[in-house]
Order: C-alpha cells, then structure tokens, then sequence
C-alpha cells in the first residue's frame, strides 16, 4: 500500500504544470572518494590513484530529469546511471528525490536533494581476494549485489552557460563508505 501511495503521489508532482525550467541532464560519471580508504580490495580497483583505493575512476553516465513543482525551488528529480564501477564491473543505480534551492544567483545556483536510490554491481563475492564489507545484499551465486538507501543524496552546482544550457557539478556524500562527483549538461527545452 506505501509503495502504491508513492507511486501516485510521485507521478501526480512529475504531472504538475510549473513555469520553471524542467531540464533534461547528461553526466559524465566520474570519480569515487572512499574517505577511509579501501585498504581491503583496493588490489581489485585498476583505476585507483593511489595504493589504499582512496580515489577511484569510474567510467560511465547518469540521465536525469527533473521537474519543478515550485518554480527555481523545488523540483522533483529522476536519475539512472551505468558506469564501470571501483572493480571495473558493471555498475548503476536507480534514484528519485525532492531537491530544493540552496542558492541561485543570475548565474549560480547550488541545489540540494535527498530520495531512495537503489545501487546495483555485477557480483564482487566472485572476484578473487574479495573481502565482505557487507555493504550490499546478494550471495555468492547471484549474478548482481544491491544497496538501497532511503536517504540516497545529491549537491549540485549549476552555472548557466546559455538560456538552454547548464554546466552541473554534483557531488554525492556518501560518508563514510563512498563519496562520488560527476560532471556534465542540463538541457532546458524552450517552451
């Protein structure tokens, strides 16, 4: 019944008419912070910058959408993800959340947001050495793991390059176990 309400709730806010500028995003994902390290299975990550895993490169996308409910305030935002994830594996996830305005100047603006997300990896329990953190479900026969968190969050720096263009930076503070930046495009239909 909790799913169905928030099935209905979201995509009667998504349906909503709004004057604000609802943008289409592509980024470029990105860089993996471990801020104690992944001394463990760092032997595993071969984008690492450094011998403890602290800094990682993953290649990969996200694509998102966002629509605002209240113009240039609050805006409901979609976001899915595939990337080689710190094991280059196949990696993504799932994300949906309210964001709300932190600042915006003529230029600048920086949005803050928080939703469930749903991490999925191809199975690390079969890669050779792996140590169990039991971060993510799944047992050692499944061929994918997950994470969800209800509280999955996102900071995102925009400058305007244009009426239709955005520059984003977004940061997600993932602490203590990952951190993640991601960089790219918003593009703002005219209507």
């Amino acid at each position: 019944m909790k799913q169905t309400l928030f099935v209905v709730l979201l995509f009667g806010l998504i349906s909503t008419p709004s004057d604000a500028q609802d943008n289409f995003g592509l980024k470029f994902f990105g860089l993996s912070v471990h801020p104690k390290g992944e001394k463990e299975n760092a032997f595993l990550m071969p984008r690492r910058f450094d011998r403890d895993g602290y800094f990682v490169l993953n290649i990969g996308g996200i694509l998102s959408y966002e629509k605002f409910i209240i113009k240039d305030v609050l805006s409901v935002k979609a976001a899915s993800a595939l990337y080689s994830d710190c094991a280059a594996q196949l990696g993504g996830f799932e994300h949906i959340g309210i964001r709300a305005k932190i600042f915006k100047t003529e230029r600048h603006s920086l949005y803050g947001g928080i939703g469930p997300t749903l991490v999925f990896r191809k199975n690390w329990l079969q890669l050779n050495g792996y140590k169990n953190l039991n971060r993510f479900r799944g047992d050692v026969d499944d061929q994918w793991q997950h994470l969800f968190l209800w509280y999955g969050g996102e900071f995102e720096y925009k400058y305007r390059l244009n009426k239709n263009y955005d520059f984003a930076l977004s940061f997600v503070p993932g602490y203590p176990d990952l951190m993640s930046i991601s960089f790219g495009l918003h593009y703002k239909p005219s209507l």
